[in-house]
């Protein structure tokens, strides 16, 4: 099985909403704030499905075609 990454980036929120890859960023930096982490840490998968409401098993779906 093909490993799936653990963050998200701006291009792949760009990937899995159709937004611009400028909203993908804002949305980190949201997501963020939301679970008190700090600018240089990064936003996992599961973070980023708990926050958005798309199912992980999508999240990791779409991760698993851009890896």
């Amino acid at each position: 099985m093909k490993l799936v990454r653990a963050c998200i980036y701006p291009k792949d929120i760009q990937r899995i909403t159709g937004r611009s890859e400028w909203f993908g960023r804002n949305l980190i930096n949201q997501m963020k704030d939301y679970f008190g982490k700090e600018s240089h840490q990064f936003i996992t998968a599961k973070e980023f499905s708990d926050y958005s409401g798309i199912a992980l098993k999508i999240v990791e779906e779409y991760l698993m075609k851009v890896s």
